[in-house]
């Protein structure tokens, strides 16, 4: 952040700091070099008011060191129910959902009541505190409706299982991978490493690939001079290895059959099922597969030929 400031910025947040540093100094340092002279008067009357920070801690030492423990109190607590709330779910299920979910509110919830607690050490009173904010909240509350249904909406994706971390969503014209579900937002990441932050009231009509098996698809062409039932029968005889060398694979693979005639070649079609995350890894290996089963077998894979007449322009005499 600092880098990014212009040379004038870093000048003045030099000079400012300086200059805060400075009137802590004497604040600090006056009261015990020149204690009881006319100079210790004024400084004690006029910066010492704002900068004395010894006299301040002497004065509230136990204020201090009673927020202290209520912040390192919350902290512990905070991160001891983080961690109870990890170990109780499982990864890539509905409850690792619901557990990030629980430890965005307690996170919220421990500061709120940090803020509090601390408010009280320092001789706030905190029901009238509470009372007023009551009041703000309301007010607050009318000019939040948007916020409102944020949180409503998360709600509703968690416990009606619309989708869970890992899931792999589309979301008008942006597909990605679940990676968190907040309060307010949720975050999506694609195949790019792009992360995209959606309110949680924006996600409507959304796709979830994930909830069973992807199709994968492998068309490849044949020459019309091969003879298809030999084909077919080598296809049909490899499709058990090529399953077993393509470990991702969960359904399949088959053969389907004749997808269609084509101008120059016969398409036959291979299909198979996998996980919707490694759809894309599972179509290229399987192209891979195939291309190296024909070329084992001498089956041609043609390519698009193009026949050109040339018209003669010879001329008879």
């Amino acid at each position: 952040m600092f880098k990014n400031k212009t040379k004038k910025e870093k000048v003045i947040l030099i000079v400012t700091i300086s200059i805060i540093l400075v009137l802590i100094l004497i604040g600090v340092l006056t009261p015990i070099i020149f204690e009881g002279t006319l100079f210790d008067d004024i400084i004690s009357n006029s910066i010492g008011k704002f900068f004395n920070v010894l006299k301040f801690i002497k004065g509230n030492y136990v204020n201090i060191l009673e927020t202290i423990t209520i912040i390192v109190f919350m902290w512990i607590l905070n991160q001891a129910l983080k961690f109870l709330t990890k170990l109780m779910t499982r990864k890539g299920h509905r409850s690792e959902t619901i557990g990030d979910l629980l430890i965005s509110i307690i996170r919220y919830s421990s500061v709120i009541i940090g803020i509090f607690l601390v408010l009280s050490a320092w001789g706030v009173e905190t029901p009238t505190l509470l009372a007023s904010a009551g009041i703000l909240g309301l007010a607050i509350s009318f000019g939040a409706q948007s916020l409102i249904e944020d949180v409503l909406s998360g709600l509703f994706i968690i416990f009606e299982s619309q989708f869970k971390i890992g899931d792999v969503i589309q979301v008008g014209d942006f597909r990605g991978t679940v990676i968190e579900i907040g309060i307010r937002t949720t975050k999506f990441e694609d195949v790019n490493g792009d992360v995209k932050t959606i309110n949680n009231s924006d996600i409507r009509s959304t796709i979830n690939t994930s909830s069973h098996l992807s199709p994968v698809i492998c068309d490849i062409s044949i020459s019309y001079s091969e003879d298809l039932k030999k084909v077919e029968k080598i296809i049909n005889d490899s499709l058990n290895n090529i399953r077993k060398e393509i470990s991702d694979i969960k359904e399949g693979p088959y053969y389907r059959g004749v997808q269609s005639l084509a101008d120059s070649s016969v398409v036959i079609r291979i299909y198979a099922k996998t996980e919707e995350s490694k759809k894309y890894q599972v179509t290229r290996d399987l192209n891979r597969a195939m291309k190296i089963l024909f070329d084992d077998n001498n089956i041609n894979i043609p390519f698009p030929q193009l026949v050109i007449h040339q018209a003669s322009n010879d001329k008879k005499e």
